[in-house]
């Protein structure tokens, strides 16, 4: 088919017709499938971070209109416990998932293609450049950004690890998230212990006793960690006027955030994308998420992963939600069993889609939301950008000015954009504007972008 995967060029010698980027014929449905809903459902969770102070997105207790009370308490409520149960950590290791199986995906089909250890060269700029682009996303649009936690990830971690076995992959991947969810729930166990000591202090000032330097700083580590997730309402207002004060204002601030969270934080968290990323690679090595697998297979892995998660998930919900959201009780709730409600989740959930798509079921929304999912990276940046216009930049300034049910309005106007965009845009070109970008510059050659009248007939 003339013009469709037509040759590209190494940065190098020249001529090398065995690497280049993907065509829509070579592409699994399946996946796209999965990768769009999983972007989709990853603004479930993020609309409160581009809504809210980032205190609220866990528990929206924080806030300037009231969640849990108020007129519109049982609505809010409803949503918060939906939010958890069925979209919390799952679509983001849903979306992990699939960047890992993508990982091998690219790389099989080179090496196939005869492209031997150039295979290395396009990879580490493919994803070389996906870190520039988080870092530009995170500085100048949103410090949620996760495109730079996965390029790294990839440039760290991923490579080598192409063509170990499935078993091999889904065991490793079963360890590294033991030892994620070891080291998550070890800040509950410290929060107790400055908790105890900030109030074995507080005990001795009350006696007449005279605070040692410890003890002092004690008291201050206890009030600064509980004012991080329960602030005060000066801070509250603070965050609404830096927020209020448009553009500059608000990534002058949060530049701040987003250098901590690409170098300190980083490095104490990529267990959590790391751990499915290898699940996802496992899991495409051994069929599961090309559709490959007996109906039978996706049937159980809906009824056990979802029967673990759904109920586990509510039920932490439920006791954070009857302790009026106590600091701890909400930790043991919600995140003691977050990873396990997670992985049967994430996997409950794609066995689910997956169901759906063998069946050939809903044919009309499953084929627009593949069309979001071969566009993930446009959408991804897309979303971030009308979010920010909607909640920050533009005289809207919406944020922390909607009812927590009236940010789910927003969603649905993100999604009805991504789906009819996505859908239009692909009807002309092979890719989206971003894929585009990014193929051409891992590639170092400018691609075909119109989609030939040759390549659809």
């Amino acid at each position: 088919m003339v013009g469709l995967g037509a040759e590209e060029e190494l940065a190098g010698p020249p001529h090398v017709d065995t690497l280049r980027p993907v065509t829509q014929q070579e592409r699994i449905s399946s996946m796209d499938v999965l990768r769009g809903f999983a972007l989709m459902g990853i603004l479930v969770m993020n609309i409160t971070s581009f809504g809210l102070p980032g205190w609220a997105y866990t528990i929206p207790v924080s806030t300037a209109l009231p969640v849990f009370d108020g007129p519109h308490w049982r609505v809010n409520t409803i949503i918060w416990f939906l939010r958890w149960v069925l979209a919390e950590g799952k679509m983001r290791g849903l979306f992990s998932m699939l960047f890992g199986a993508g990982v091998i995906l690219l790389t099989s089909r080179a090496e196939a293609r005869g492209g031997g250890d150039r295979v290395a060269d396009i990879y580490l700029r493919r994803n070389m450049w996906l870190v520039v682009f988080g870092v530009l996303h995170a500085y100048l649009i949103w410090d949620g950004d996760i495109l730079y936690f996965y390029g790294m990830t990839a440039l760290l971690f991923l490579y080598p690890c192409r063509k170990l076995k499935a078993k091999t992959l889904i065991w490793t991947a079963a360890i590294v998230l033991l030892v994620n969810g070891i080291i998550g729930s070890g800040r509950i166990v410290d929060a107790r212990l400055l908790e105890k000591r900030a109030q074995q202090a507080d005990a001795a000032y009350r006696a007449g006793k005279g605070l040692t330097p410890d003890q002092a700083e004690a008291i201050t580590a206890w009030h600064n960690w509980h004012d991080s997730v329960r602030p005060p309402k000066e801070k509250l207002l603070k965050d609404e006027r830096r927020v209020w004060g448009g553009y500059l204002s608000e990534q002058r601030y949060k530049a701040r955030e987003v250098f901590d969270t690409q170098t300190r934080d980083y490095y104490l968290g990529f267990g959590d994308v790391l751990g499915f990323m290898l699940l996802g690679m496992g899991m495409f090595r051994n069929g599961f998420l090309t559709a490959k697998l007996k109906t039978k297979t996706y049937v159980t892995f809906a009824v056990v992963g979802l029967g673990i998660a759904w109920p586990l998930v509510f039920a932490g919900c439920w006791i954070a939600w009857k302790s009026h959201f106590d600091l701890f009780e909400t930790e043991y709730g919600l995140f003691l069993p977050y990873d396990i409600g997670r992985a049967g989740g994430t996997l409950g959930t794609a066995a689910l889609v997956l169901l759906v798509v063998k069946s050939g079921a809903m044919g009309w929304l499953t084929r627009r939301i593949a069309a979001v999912g071969q566009m993930a990276l446009s959408n991804y940046l897309l979303t971030s950008t009308c979010c920010q216009i909607l909640f920050v930049w533009s005289p809207l300034k919406w944020y922390s000015r909607l009812e927590y049910y009236q940010l789910y309005f927003v969603v649905l106007g993100v999604w009805a954009l991504n789906l009819t965009w996505s859908t239009l845009w692909l009807q002309y070109f092979q890719y989206g504007p971003m894929e585009w970008a990014w193929r051409s510059l891992t590639y170092w050659r400018r691609q075909p972008m119109r989609l030939l009248k040759t390549a659809t007939a």
